[in-house]
């Protein structure tokens, strides 16, 4: 352990709320709960896990004043690197890659980045650019992966003991959770294993991916831990083109079921769960959201009883704004005209209009 104490670095995320929610829960025809990652302090649940990873390194390092935290994503992880390397006093950078779209390189500076660098035309070239390039010269410099390391899977984890906690000690009979590279998945996983040793696999897990961001799915069909060719799915901040292996690990245990939906389908969740619950979310978190819609979450668990409870982890994001909504509403209006008619749930009577076209 480095010079600092434990009890004096304070932890650079938050308990959220778990609510449950009517609108959800009517649709579904059980208790649908949802876990409010999106009011962590960068805005997604990767407070937790990148938090918890810069925290650990500075309590093991031996001259933690000198380190300065470098990340290469120009989405939410960059974002939690920075926020959390912010609140605990240390400097930040990150690199990212040229397409990276303006608001999101002034969030990040705004959250307060020593300095964003723009470099490269893919995630995969600005990184490189960060471990051969920035990282040689730099002596005291941390690298900050976005996924792929045990201390983000253990920082993620302590979302279920506030989960179980906020159940009243009961367990869930599901959840749901989207995947990109496998950080929000492995963390959940490990964390069910510890507060349910013996039962943690009574827990059904759907693990949600976009078509054409589906690494996790992949490589379960091909048996073996494969990448994709690239990436299309407009949910990017889902773009790992290879889940870490601990993911795919975790991805073959039987309480597991990967689920692949539509763009169309994420963009979907994302604007019928702004009407339902006031909450704006990017297509990576609306994508486990419209599970909740249509009779989706049914045809995957038919054993769902009325007081089966659900917990759907609403990751949050911020690549999101209201423009984007009104597009997406407008653009894959198409994906509501095989929507319920039962005008007890909100986002029914806001959906597109084309949604009563045969």
């Amino acid at each position: 352990m480095g010079s600092i104490g434990e009890e004096k670095l304070k932890q650079p995320w938050i308990e959220t709320p778990l609510i449950e929610s009517a609108a959800l829960s009517k649709d579904v025809g059980c208790r649908v709960f949802l876990k409010l990652e999106n009011v962590q302090p960068s805005g997604s649940f990767k407070s937790r896990g990148i938090g918890n990873l810069i925290r650990r390194s500075i309590l093991s390092h031996p001259s933690p004043s000198t380190l300065h935290f470098y990340s290469s994503s120009g989405g939410n992880a960059g974002l939690a690197c920075v926020t959390a390397a912010t609140a605990l006093g240390y400097p930040s950078t990150v690199i990212v890659p040229e397409t990276t779209k303006p608001m999101m390189v002034a969030k990040i500076r705004a959250a307060g980045a020593t300095d964003v660098v723009q470099r490269g035309a893919s995630w995969q070239e600005a990184d490189e650019y960060l471990r051969d390039e920035v990282l040689a010269k730099s002596e005291n410099g941390v690298y900050i992966p976005p996924f792929d390391h045990p201390d983000i899977w253990a920082g993620t984890s302590s979302m279920i003991p506030e989960i179980r906690s906020q159940l009243e000690g009961s367990r869930p009979d599901a959840i749901v959770c989207s995947i990109g590279g496998g950080g929000l998945f492995c963390g959940l996983m490990q964390g069910l294993d510890e507060a349910w040793p013996d039962d943690s696999e009574k827990v059904k897990v759907l693990a949600v991916e976009t078509e054409g961001a589906e690494s996790l799915n992949a490589s379960l069909k091909a048996g073996r831990w494969v990448a994709l060719p690239r990436i299309t799915s407009m949910a990017t901040t889902l773009g790992a083109k290879q889940v870490a292996e601990k993911a795919f690990e975790h991805g073959k245990r039987k309480n597991v079921t990967s689920v692949v939906l539509s763009d169309a389908e994420a963009a979907m969740g994302c604007w019928r769960f702004a009407d339902d619950e006031r909450v704006l979310v990017e297509a990576a978190c609306g994508v486990s959201l419209a599970v909740c819609y249509d009779g989706r979450l049914k045809k995957l668990l038919p054993d769902l009883t009325p007081e089966s409870k659900v917990v759907i982890v609403v990751c949050g994001g911020s690549t999101i704004t209201l423009d984007i909504l009104a597009e997406w509403k407008k653009t894959y209006a198409y994906v509501e005209r095989l929507a319920t008619d039962d005008e007890g749930i909100p986002s029914t009577l806001s959906a597109p209009v084309t949604r009563h076209l045969n």
